[in-house]
Formats: structure tokens, sequence, C-alpha cells
């Protein structure tokens, strides 16, 4: 639930273990998984590390989106992650890189495939389309380029001062996570996925190694390879990308025949799981050609967290066996209220309980007959309301709202429940009574949000 409670396990059971095939040059790392009767090669950002990228459930639940409805071949190319090292004044070309990749279909049996190109792995995408267009089904172009530096036929591009500023925040913020605020500001103050950026960064390349591949980076122009591919294009490109601004998908879509740009709302780039639904639905479409159906996984629903004041103390003030008994008979009294008020029980915090509701009444009169019948066992609960968009994931859930409802509990009095002005204004007419709490500034969510104690239902 959130960060701080939820634990993700794939489709698998757990991330597919990596695998090697031998090229001439070294061994490169490599998965394959998924059900889909169609092969899809995601050639992502060349600094990548295919056991990592499982550590993030919003990653996971990426992947494992493109596996619904295809086989995703995925590598770490030769100076990255899992695969063998470079040495650092010799870095690979794209050349090298389709090498990789061609042996990498080889190990797997895949005669041909879908390239998905995202953000630098685009320029090799397009290069293994033109080159090897029997190996080739189609092309997807994702928050990607041709070429980076500006020339005199090509204004779009960044001007050098501007790129040699970037490649020194690019070196200073090597495995910080301070990258988000180029490639997803909207989410950049996110510790959870700053920690997981960062340490994703550290155990792809070395800061010497990234910033030598950085350089390299800015060297490429792919545009005479443009006209060349002859595969069925797709082009999709978030519109208010502020480094691989909209003007380079458009170019992409210009100068490929036939290619297909669909122009998507956000900033967000990488991560490449970052605002991604509206993007691998058009994938799934393309790939397939039918588009997904809507899956019930984002719901409008009141969240209850409770959490029982100060068990730390009272465990060890009544001992094992005792804590256990009371904790027992609370867990039975706290899912019987649930039951009662038609809400689910998601999971158990520890001493606490998150719950699901679809009206934020029965929410509400759920918690406050919890905080009154726990008395009865001489303890006394906190509880944190609040109504908002939800996202299944497998049996757990997350999103703002389930956060934002730990964080009104935590700040929920002794025997209290507090709910967000968003409930507040939703039970209008309920008879419920609330009492003006302020406003407060919740950790890890933006704006200030006003609260409200129940005073009577």
């Amino acid at each position: 639930m959130g960060s701080e409670h939820a634990a993700r396990i794939s489709t698998w059971g757990s991330a597919p273990e990596p695998r090697y095939a031998e090229g001439e040059d070294g061994s490169i790392a490599y998965q394959a998984f998924g059900r889909g009767p169609r092969d899809l090669l995601f050639i992502g950002n060349w600094a990548s590390n295919i056991e990592v990228m499982w550590e993030h459930p919003s990653m996971a639940r990426y992947l494992e989106r493109l596996a619904r409805f295809s086989r995703v071949i995925c590598f770490d190319k030769r100076g990255a992650g899992l695969s063998d090292p470079v040495a650092m004044g010799a870095l690979p070309t794209l050349e090298h890189w389709m090498d990789d990749a061609s042996v990498v279909l080889d190990a797997v049996g895949s005669s041909s495939a879908t390239l998905l190109g995202d953000a630098e792995g685009g320029p090799m995408a397009m290069m293994l389309a033109a080159s090897h267009p029997q190996r080739t089904d189609s092309l997807v172009l994702v928050n990607t380029f041709a070429r980076l530096l500006r020339a005199p036929d090509y204004p779009i591009g960044i001007p050098e001062p501007t790129a040699e500023l970037l490649l020194g925040e690019w070196r200073r913020n090597w495995g910080t996570g301070a990258v988000l605020q180029l490639t997803a500001p909207d989410v950049a103050d996110d510790a959870q996925l700053q920690r997981w950026v960062g340490r994703y960064m550290r155990l792809s390349a070395s800061p010497a190694a990234a910033t030598r591949m950085y350089e390299w980076v800015l060297q490429l122009d792919v545009r005479s390879v443009l006209p060349s591919i002859q595969v069925p294009t797709l082009v999709l490109h978030k519109a208010q990308n502020r480094h691989y601004r909209i003007p380079m998908g458009r170019y992409l879509a210009e100068h490929i025949p036939a290619a297909r740009l669909v122009e998507l709302p956000g900033a967000a780039w990488y991560p490449p799981f970052v605002e991604a639904e509206q993007l691998l639905d058009e994938v799934e479409e393309f790939v397939t050609g039918d588009r997904p159906a809507p899956v019930d996984d984002r719901v409008l629903a009141t969240v209850l967290f409770t959490d029982i004041v100060g068990s730390t103390d009272l465990a060890a003030r009544l001992g094992d066996q005792r804590w256990l008994d009371l904790k027992l008979a609370h867990d039975d009294l706290v899912r019987s209220r649930i039951e009662r008020y038609r809400g689910t029980d998601v999971s158990s915090t520890g001493d606490g309980f998150l719950a699901l509701f679809d009206g934020p009444a029965r929410a509400v009169r759920c918690a406050w007959e919890i905080a009154a019948a726990v008395r009865s066992l001489g303890i006394e609960i906190r509880a944190g309301v609040h109504s908002g968009e939800v996202e299944f994931q497998g049996e757990d859930v997350a999103g703002i709202a389930v956060h934002l409802a730990s964080r009104v509990m935590s700040l929920a009095g002794d025997g209290t429940v507090l709910a967000s002005g968003t409930v507040k204004d939703l039970v209008v007419g309920s008879g419920i009574g609330f009492e003006d709490r302020g406003a407060h500034v919740l950790k890890g969510v933006p704006g200030e949000w006003r609260l409200f104690e129940v005073t009577g239902v």
C-alpha cells in the first residue's frame, strides 16, 4: 500500500531469471518472459540493469503489461548492467549493440519481433529495423530522437552550450535520483522513486562510464537511416517532454515512411513506467490490432487506515502471549466491522488495518464504531479516512489516495477518527459531525490538506 506497505510479486512469482548469450566480444545478459503470441524486443535507456528493474512495483507492472500481449525480450547492452564491461577507451557502437540484439534474438529462438525503442534505445532500434527488416515486424519509438545536438539543418536540437551544462549535471548527479527533475518532474519529490532510480543508475554503470556514454549519445545522428525504415512504425511522444522535446518526435514521424505519430499528455519519459497507461494502450493496439478493454484496476474508493495506539509499550507490558491474545481479539473485532459496512479488508498493517469502501459514509461509520468497540478490550485506536482513486496491483492497492489516508491517520489523536476535507465534502447530508482541525502539509503529498475530526455519526 504505497511505498510503506506494498510488496510486489510479479505474475511469475519473482523476477525472470537473467540468462547469458555469448557474442563475439563477450556475454550479453537477457531475459525473456510473457505468454503473448508475438515477440517484442524492448530496447531501453543505455544505462540498464535487467535484474534491478524488477525491484520497483510500477516497473514490474509496466513489463507485465507488455507481457500480456507479447513475449518480451530485454537485455543489458555491453558495458551496462549484468553484461560484460567494456574498456573506457573503446565504447560500443550502434553496430555493436545491434549485434548484441541479434545474438539475444537468436538465443531465445526469435525469428522476428516488434522493436520498442525507448529514449536512448531509439536510435539503435531504428538502425536495427532499417538494417534487418526481415527480423522486424514493426517499430515503436517512444520519447526518442534521431539526433540530439542542434545543427544548421536541424534547428530543433539542443544547443552545444546547453548540452555541456547537461553533461555536467549528469556527471555530478549520477546515481542520486536527481535526474527526475528533468525526466519526470511531476514525481521528482517521490522519495521512494528517487531511491530506486539512484540504485538503478548505480548498478547500471559507474559515474565515469555513464559520463563517457552520455558524451557518445550526444554525438549520435541517425537521420540518414530514417528513409530506409520500411516496417510499420508508431512514434509515441510526451508533448511536454523537456529533454527529448516534441519536435524531435515529429521529425521522426515526418521522415520515416508512413510512420504514425501520437502525441501524449505529460512530461515524464524516464523511468518509462511513469504516466504510462495511455502509452501502453497505444502500443498494444499497434502490435495486436485490438484496443485493450478497460481493466478495473483503478477505481474511486474510500481508504481507511487504523492503528492501535501505543502498541509497542502495550506489548512490552503484557508479554508475548497476552499481547497475541489481545491482538487476535482486536483483529476479529475490526474485521467484523469492516464486513458489516461492506468494506474490503485489504491487509493487516502490523498493529492496524487497511480497508477499502465504495462509500465514504460507510467508511467513516465503520471507523467510528471500531474506535468505540475496541475500548472494551482496554485499548484505543486512531483512524484516518480519505477518498480518491486507488490502483489495484494483484491483491495489493496503491496510489496517492492510499498514501494520503496513511498520513491522515498518523495525525489522528488517541481514540479519534480523522478525515480529509474530500471525505467531509462527499458525505454532506449524511448527519456525520465534523470539527475542523486546520490545514496540514502531509509528508510526501503535494499541497495543503484540510483535516476534520469526526465528532459523531
